[in-house]
């Protein structure tokens, strides 16, 4: 048997956010084992932690459907479950996943924060190539609100910026993006996944602004997910490279509304001469459950 906690990230409070598996005690699982266990939680993520010292750990990270270099909020709930069981001790620590070494800094009890370069930048995007990926969530060219970038930390969306209407009208794509994969790859290079869909809509002005978003990763089985630390940092770069946020800054986004699990980031953004160059993004973390879970079969 092995023992795992359950958390809800960027959340203030049990069953709101987004859900994690922390399973640990798995260093000989294989990946088959490993995908087992993220499709028993059902989770959009699970994590396999080993702690290194008291400043750093390794993890994997899996969704139902595969595993990936880098997430954010399983990046946050898992250095927040070790340090719980008192496997860290740092107030500041390095995750070591599959995008390399990812900065977490615990700013509370409650509350930890990643830091994280940016990796990928890659647009803007052409109006035929919006129109496609707006058309699989049920929107048109008509709801697009500035330029949309494809950026990431590790893990890399198509950010784009609709109309605040556009957001709950928006349907989750059932469309993986990796069949525009030459499409974007024509508009140019990225060095990770380009997995997901960031659809948002920005009020306010720099250096702070309120986002209010949706995030559909459909093929990574993730219809909808109700908080993506991994697409707020990239938002951060997106943001700088459309003018939202030329000089650095702040933002808030609340996302998960529309799933019934309303969930809150923090973001910042670095700047200098005029680029992004470290993206932050914090929240709160709550406990929900603890237990034990059988090995899968080999």
């Amino acid at each position: 048997m092995l023992s795992y906690d359950v958390v809800d990230v960027f959340t203030d409070r049990p069953f709101a956010g987004n859900q994690l598996a922390v399973v640990h005690g798995a260093e000989s699982l294989s990946t088959s084992q490993c995908l087992a266990l993220a499709q028993e939680f059902g989770f959009s993520e699970t994590t396999f932690p080993v702690p290194r010292t008291d400043d750093a750990y390794s993890t994997r990270i899996f969704t139902p459907g595969t595993e990936i270099p880098f997430a954010g909020h399983p990046t946050l709930g898992t250095a927040w479950v070790l340090r719980s069981r008192g496997l860290l001790s740092a107030t500041e620590i390095t995750q070591h996943c599959g995008a390399g070494e990812i900065r977490v800094r615990f700013l509370s009890e409650e509350e930890v924060e990643l830091s994280a370069a940016p990796r990928d930048l890659v647009g803007p995007l052409d109006d035929a190539l919006v129109a496609s990926i707006l058309e699989d969530v049920g929107l048109s060219l008509s709801a697009v609100a500035g330029p949309v970038w494809v950026a990431g930390t590790g893990l890399s969306f198509v950010h784009l910026p609709v109309l605040e209407d556009a957001v709950a009208a928006a349907r989750p794509s059932m469309r993986p993006l990796q069949e525009y994969a030459d499409r974007i790859g024509a508009v140019g290079a990225a060095a990770d996944p380009v997995e997901g869909i960031n659809l948002h809509a920005v009020t306010g002005g720099a250096p702070d602004l309120e986002v209010h978003a949706r995030v559909f990763v459909p093929g990574l089985s993730v219809p909808e997910d109700p908080a993506t630390g991994s697409a707020a940092a990239g938002l951060g770069m997106a943001l700088v490279a459309g003018g939202r946020l030329p000089e650095g800054g702040r933002y808030v986004i609340t996302q998960g509304v529309e799933m019934g699990r309303p969930s809150q980031l923090r973001g910042r953004v670095e700047v200098e001469s005029g680029v992004a160059t470290r993206c932050h993004v914090a929240g709160g973390v709550e406990q929900v459950a603890t237990g034990r879970i059988a090995v899968p079969p080999a």
